[in-house]
């Protein structure tokens, strides 16, 4: 027990503290793609989601101040770019994930080498009966849940915790076509960013029935909105990536309410067709220096 209280504050005090992002081009095959299994609801303008890609890409690189990490588009992968999907990381280790969708699995290799570059410890899903979507594992810094998902199933939520032994993970039913992270993401260790749709209310009452800490709540009128991306810069305070005005106008006031927060807009509506969030658009590591 002490060991896990240990390695829980320990992800509560690292929590939102990064040197790397991992980054995937976007390629031309994105437009046509048959995304995880379904076709978006209107066509991918592909010159605005690499104008996209560009600007977060240099957000992360020259706002954040991360060493990005960037793969080649592969014409063969249409929905790569959503390298969140295909691992779960947290300190010094690295879980490949197992996608819904087949095709998607061909995903793996390139990210997996990358993470063994990095010397991270890389554990990988073998139960063939498990499915797991990076975008339906949310981390507190004190403990994991896991949406149990047209995406992913239990046994997938299973090996998050073989995984992550040192974490309490909870599981929490997520109906219709969304992943977890659909619709919540973190806005530092104690501030959850939700939703407001009714998916989104019964996700949030479970995750507070099955917690033993206390979460703060951060309610956004829109659930696309919800998913964003916290970063500590040090003595440099906190910064939210959040989806910006233009889009979602009516979620830009709460994000205002947090206290001493860098808020930077940034737009994903070319991947969101395919179900594509600003928080899968990468994968974030801290690596400390080797010594």
């Amino acid at each position: 027990m002490t060991r896990i209280k240990t390695m829980a504050m320990a992800g509560v005090s690292s929590f939102g503290k990064y040197t790397h992002a991992i980054v995937r081009q976007v390629p031309s095959s994105f437009g046509g793609a048959a995304g995880e299994g379904d076709s978006p609801s209107e066509s991918v303008d592909l010159a605005k989601a690499h104008r996209q890609y560009g600007v977060y890409v240099g957000i992360l690189r020259q706002k954040l101040g991360l060493q990005v990490i960037e793969l080649p588009a592969d014409e063969d992968l249409p929905c790569s770019a959503l390298v969140g999907d295909v691992a779960v990381i947290q300190g010094d280790t690295g879980l490949l994930t197992r996608p819904w969708a087949p095709a998607r699995r061909n995903e793996i290799s390139s990210i997996k080498k990358v993470l063994e570059e990095l010397k991270l410890r890389v554990v990988e899903v073998t139960d063939e009966g498990a499915t797991l979507d990076g975008s339906d594992v949310l981390f507190t810094g004190r403990e994991f849940f896991v949406g149990i998902s047209k995406w992913t199933n239990h046994r997938g939520a299973e090996m998050v915790a073989d995984t992550f032994r040192d974490f309490a993970v909870s599981t929490v039913p997520v109906s219709g076509d969304s992943h977890l992270r659909s619709f919540c993401s973190m806005a530092g260790p104690d501030t959850v960013i939700i939703g407001s749709s009714d998916v989104a209310k019964k996700a949030m009452k479970t995750m507070e029935q099955l917690t033993d800490h206390h979460y703060d709540t951060l309610t956004v009128p829109d659930d696309p909105a919800a998913n964003c991306v916290y970063v500590r810069l040090g003595l440099k305070g906190s910064v939210l990536l959040h989806r910006g005005a233009e889009e979602y106008p009516g979620s830009l006031l709460p994000f205002q309410k947090l206290p001493d927060y860098t808020l930077i807009p940034a737009a994903c509506t070319e991947v969101a067709k395919f179900g594509g969030t600003l928080g899968s658009c990468s994968l974030l590591v801290n690596k400390k220096l080797d010594l």
